[in-house]
């Protein structure tokens, strides 16, 4: 069960913010679209991922070559609240501003054409 205290040390490091604030947007996106994102490699995209599916504030599943990521949808209320507070900050910071524009020019996205191979 996600605490006050696991969400908020998850919210804390900003990699993982900025992975929460893409999910948020999005959805749910697959490892590649996040590394692509944020412009980081993809183990310490996939540790921050794990450590936050860990905490139960988000959630995987495999598809084929692709691992997706989404925010759990069983959250509980409170903690929801928070992430749409959080979120709708962070929208205001530049470098999820770059974060989100560098997806959207992502040419190859998972259901859109291959990628991830």
């Amino acid at each position: 069960m996600l605490t006050p205290l696991t969400l908020f040390k998850c919210l804390a490091d900003e990699t993982r913010l900025r992975c929460v604030a893409l999910l948020h947007k999005e959805g749910r996106l697959c490892v590649c679209e996040l590394t692509h994102a944020l412009n980081l490699l993809q183990p310490k995209i996939s540790r921050h991922l794990a450590l936050m599916r860990q905490a139960n504030l988000l959630l995987d599943s495999r598809e084929g070559q692709w691992v997706y990521y989404q925010i759990n949808p069983d959250l509980p209320a409170w903690a929801m609240t928070i992430l749409d507070v959080t979120v709708v900050q962070a929208d205001n910071e530049v470098k999820q501003q770059k974060d989100f524009a560098r997806l959207q020019a992502m040419e190859s996205r998972p259901g859109l054409s291959r990628c991830c191979g």
